[in-house]
């Protein structure tokens, strides 16, 4: 088995290190770039206006409490902080000092579903995360007549590639498993690969953490899309080795 990891940054550069640590060749490929929202620092300086806080991502937490760190704020004493998931909500937590809810599902349908977003008649919510998503969050918790907000506090840029000259590569390297952790990420990737190598992508063992990003490769075309339940390097990895024995045994 070899991995395509696509996730940006210093987390794929980790996940990459802990497949080379369990016997799995990785490629680092990053689809996207991230970068801090201009108006990040105005944000930060009213998060004591919200009763809630809800925080989407490990970028949204770090960025946001970069920001706070260069202002000389602290995060406010008095909302309740939910994250998506947990490695977001460990993150979380050590930055405000503060117990974080989070589902055991790290998706927006599981984080519904905790009790204490039941009730939220006329609570002031903040939504923190990039430019766009989440939008099951916003519109089910407006429906619930919370006062619900998005706060942008990083930028995805998009890295296009050629597919003709990656794909050629890939196929050398003998890229047959590929990680995905989002929705975007998902159709971009999808959409830079061109028609000649589009059975070869589809082919691909299709590694995603949630189950609607898994109907979405589907319904792309994907043929083998393996749902782990999780964006957390440890599941990923987990999910990886579990699947390396399978072909490991069927050779």
């Amino acid at each position: 088995m070899t991995v395509l990891v696509t996730r940006p940054g210093s987390q794929g550069l980790q996940l990459c290190q802990k497949l080379l640590e369990v016997g799995i060749d990785s490629l680092h490929h990053p689809l996207i770039t991230i970068t801090p929202a201009p108006n990040l620092d105005d944000l930060t300086r009213h998060l004591n206006d919200f009763d809630i806080v809800i925080v989407v991502s490990q970028h949204a937490a770090d960025m946001t409490d970069q920001s706070l760190s260069n202002n000389a704020l602290n995060w406010p004493a008095h909302p309740t902080y939910i994250a998506v998931g947990q490695k977001t909500a460990h993150n979380l937590s050590k930055y405000t000092q503060q117990k974080v809810h989070y589902p055991e599902i790290g998706d927006s349908e599981h984080l519904l579903k905790l009790s204490v977003l039941q009730s939220v008649d006329d609570k002031r919510i903040v939504i923190l995360r990039g430019n766009g998503g989440r939008e099951l969050i916003y519109d089910t918790l407006v429906e619930r007549n919370a006062l619900v907000e998005y706060r942008e506090v990083y930028q995805r840029h998009y890295l296009a590639f050629s597919s003709a000259q990656q794909v050629t590569k890939w196929q050398q390297k003998g890229i047959d498993s590929l990680v995905i952790t989002s929705s975007g990420q998902l159709h971009f990737f999808t959409s830079q690969v061109t028609e000649p190598s589009h059975s070869w992508l589809l082919d691909l063992h299709l590694f995603v953490p949630s189950e609607r990003i898994a109907n979405e490769a589907k319904q792309l075309g994907f043929h083998s899309v393996i749902n782990t339940g999780s964006a957390s390097n440890h599941q990923l990895v987990a999910a990886l080795q579990l699947k390396n024995r399978t072909i490991s045994n069927d050779k």
